[in-house]
């Protein structure tokens, strides 16, 4: 990149422009990479919502109480706004997830139950602690709108980026990109990992989760289908690990499926 400065002229002392190459952030070749694998920035600039048909399982759910509460849901991320709806067929009734509230109410939207600044909800809980289908449904609001908004998240305002070491996974080299979020922005942590392969896809996402004590998670992502030009992993696996991102291989804490996807 080239940029233009002012500097005085040695012979006469007057100021002269003077063009000097900036070097660029190391970064920004690895979310290229990212995006551009994932169906590109134009494209998704075109996408409005994300809708899922998914099933969330995994033994996080049955620890809190709420077992096959998600066995059955369609998800809908908006890409322009953080809110994310979790639909439940057959049970008139949906979870509105805003960072700063959570609304539950019937299909035609009348209110069953609402709670604001839902973060503090979870301050002073322990790991048995169960969950009410507001804590459920903040969970899966900062979680699902995260995953299915990456790596196209990164690009914008507010998110910086730094590619750190890589690391070999059975043979295959992933590039990790360091993710810091804006305060304005609620996920799982401020910093994430996403972990990228030779072809640019998320292999896995590694991260602490703030309201569950700083639990960590490797959520690996595959079985990557192209939705009318966006590349979407279908299938993620979450384990807890340990120390320098050792895999813990029980439990399986969450597992996502998604069936039938449309780009809104």
């Amino acid at each position: 990149m080239k940029a233009a400065t002012m500097v005085l002229d040695p012979k006469d002392g007057l100021p002269v422009e003077q063009t000097v190459r900036v070097k660029e952030p190391a970064t920004s070749d690895l979310l290229n990479l990212a995006v551009k694998a994932h169906g590109g920035l134009d494209r998704w600039n075109k996408v409005k919502a994300i809708k899922v048909a998914a099933s969330i399982t995994g033994a996080i759910w049955f620890v809190k109480g709420k077992g096959d509460f998600l066995k059955n849901v369609v998800l809908t991320a908006e890409t322009r706004s953080e809110r994310l709806t979790v639909d439940f067929p057959g049970q008139d009734k949906r979870a509105v997830f805003e960072p700063s509230r959570i609304v539950m109410e019937t299909v035609d939207g009348t209110l069953i139950e609402a709670r604001d600044n839902p973060e503090k909800s979870f301050e002073g809980q322990r790991r048995e602690t169960p969950w009410d289908n507001i804590h459920v449904a903040y969970f899966v609001g900062e979680a699902l709108w995260t995953y299915l908004n990456t790596p196209f998240l990164y690009t914008r305002a507010g998110f910086t980026t730094e590619e750190i070491s890589s690391i070999q996974v059975e043979g295959e080299t992933w590039r990790r990109l360091k993710v810091t979020f804006p305060d304005n922005v609620k996920s799982h942590s401020k910093v994430q990992i996403s972990c990228f392969g030779p072809d640019g896809l998320l292999r896995r996402h590694d991260y602490t989760v703030d309201i569950l004590g700083g639990a960590t998670g490797l959520n690996y992502a595959s079985d990557y289908r192209d939705v009318d030009g966006i590349i979407v992993p279908t299938k993620r696996r979450v384990y807890a690990y340990e120390g320098d991102y050792q895999l813990v291989k029980e439990p399986l804490l969450v597992a996502i499926d998604m069936g039938e996807i449309t780009l809104l």
